[in-house]
């Protein structure tokens, strides 16, 4: 598969390494400095393009693959108040885009366990729940897309629960995420349900990049021939 990356950070690199060493070949890289690279004749060949760069340039990223005819895999975050101008652009233009608030499999079973244990904790009130996350310090949004996964899928489950707030206190109709930003923590996602009388938690704790490396590899082999719009659970299909 002739692949694409735009945004060559660490993710970035980290993605070049694994698509390397399953036998694709990369044949563009697009950063901040290069950005005439779209119309190369190396990207233009490209069959897919995965993009991890930064909020405040990710939808403008999608629509310069759109404008080529190239589908998009991205694991940016940040953007999603555009969410539904970029589907209605993939529904009306017939384009391929694939996007996730996390490409790793360890953190999409967690997320299946997640839903699971809200719709069991509904029928419980006696319990509060909390989120707490980590991550290191060059990431931009707070709290990470995970988190606001995690938690919107709470609130789908949990009926005492009506909005969630990126702080360490609120209302009891609040779902509190605390979020801290230290070194260079790849990630750390934990779920708290607290009684009076005990407490229950399920935690995810990434040791490094190459989970979240590979899902997005995984997601790009998965739409190369595909269109429309993608998630994860089309994918895995838990």
């Amino acid at each position: 598969m002739k692949t694409a990356l735009i945004g060559y950070g660490k993710m970035g690199r980290e993605i070049e390494r694994i698509a390397l060493e399953r036998r694709h070949t990369v044949v563009s890289v697009i950063d901040a400095d290069n950005q005439l690279d779209f119309d190369s004749k190396d990207f233009l060949s490209a069959e897919v393009a995965i993009e991890f760069s930064r909020p405040d340039s990710a939808v403008d990223n999608y629509k310069k693959c759109f404008e080529r005819n190239i589908p998009v895999v991205t694991g940016t975050t940040g953007w999603y108040n555009r969410l539904d101008e970029i589907k209605n652009i993939v529904r009306l233009e017939d384009r391929t885009f694939f996007y996730a608030s996390n490409f790793s499999i360890g953190v999409n079973i967690f997320f299946a366990i997640n839903r699971y244990l809200a719709k069991i904790m509904n029928s419980f009130p006696q319990y509060d729940i909390r989120m707490e996350e980590i991550h290191h310090v060059h990431k931009l949004d707070s709290p990470s897309g995970t988190g606001i996964t995690l938690a919107e899928e709470i609130l789908k489950n949990i009926d005492r629960k009506h909005s969630w707030k990126d702080a360490s206190n609120g209302d009891s109709s609040e779902l509190l995420i605390t979020s801290v930003r230290e070194g260079e923590v790849p990630g750390i996602h934990e779920i708290i349900y607290e009684s009076d009388a005990d407490l229950i938690r399920i935690k995810h704790d990434a040791k490094n990049r190459s989970g979240f490396a590979l899902g997005a590899v995984l997601a790009a082999e998965f739409v190369k021939d595909k269109k429309g719009f993608y998630e994860m659970q089309n994918m895995l299909n838990f």
